[in-house]
């Protein structure tokens, strides 16, 4: 059976393509990108993660524990992450939900019996499902199987991805997918590979490719201060889009709602120091693609 490691199913979502969907997350990315705002997706293992607010101190998970890995210290549980295999026995056990492993194995057919409970909603609003992540495309097997399956239900069906997986992956899910929500967050090599750590000529080369092949692709460009919000290369990404025939895009303030996330997988928040967007920042910008014919969104 095709399987993936699914970090989450969000029902309900109105920001992941049209209408009311299931966005399906899965675990693993191959980019760091520093603004990310669901860290716990980017590395393609389970992880297991403790939430001080909600623990009472019976210290059943250290008990459970069978390698011995969580401590009781004065700061709280420690995890040792030298003897964590992330089995989640301590999840299991933990009364209030203060301990949580993220990530959990799947099948194709786990993951539709799930979305398939909300196609009353779909059929109403025009929806669908959508495939998330990290970076969704990494699980190329889990990804074809599961979209197909999707169309055969008559879902809509929507990828949310980085673009930074081989072209033959695109061409795998291309007869299965209604629409692709294809990020772009910088155009310039040294600056792309500095925030995400990945080059960027290959999410390039695979937009154009999937636009040639007749995909609909609505650009998705994390607009994050000082990075990327310059308005020169806004007028790039606008140009670009006119060159590939692209008309919808979609600017996505950044925002520090994941800071907390960062400290609590123990992982460095690099970019504290940069403030939101201001409203007529992005009204701004907007104009400026507005200008050159785009649909410009702001969030969504």
């Amino acid at each position: 059976m095709t399987t993936a490691l699914v970090n989450n199913i969000q029902k309900y979502s109105i920001h992941d393509g049209p209408g009311i969907r299931s966005t399906v997350f899965l675990k693993g990315c191959p980019l760091l990108c520093a603004w990310c705002h669901n860290p716990e997706s980017q590395v393609f293992q389970p992880e297991i993660v403790w939430y001080g607010e909600k623990c009472i101190g019976c210290m059943s998970c250290a008990e459970a524990c069978p390698h011995q890995a969580l401590k009781g210290r004065e700061q709280g549980i420690v995890i040792d992450m030298e003897r964590c295999v992330r089995c989640g026995i301590c999840a299991d056990v933990c009364p209030t939900l203060a301990m949580e492993r993220l990530g959990k194995e799947m099948t194709v057919e786990q993951v539709l019996a799930e979305v398939g409970k909300d196609t009353v909603f779909y059929e109403q609003s025009r929806g669908g499902v959508t495939l998330s992540g990290g970076e969704p495309l990494c699980h190329k097997e889990f990804a074809v199987e599961f979209l197909k399956r999707c169309r055969e239900r008559g879902y809509h069906t929507t990828v949310d991805t980085s673009g930074f997986v081989p072209e033959h992956v695109f061409d795998a899910v291309l007869p299965y997918t209604n629409l692709f929500l294809y990020d772009i967050k910088h155009l310039d090599d040294d600056v792309h590979r500095k925030y995400t750590k990945v080059p960027v000529a290959l999410i390039q080369r695979n937009l154009r490719h999937i636009v040639e092949k007749g995909a609909n692709v609505w650009i998705r460009v994390p607009l994050v201060p000082t990075v990327n919000d310059a308005p020169e290369h806004i007028r790039r990404i606008g140009a670009l889009m006119r060159d590939l025939g692209s008309t919808e895009i979609y600017l996505l303030p950044y925002h520090k709602m994941a800071e907390a996330k960062y400290h609590r997988l123990r992982l460095p928040y690099t970019i504290s120091h940069i403030a939101v967007p201001a409203a007529e920042q992005l009204q701004e910008l907007a104009e400026i693609l507005s200008r050159q014919g785009l649909n410009v969104h702001i969030g969504g």
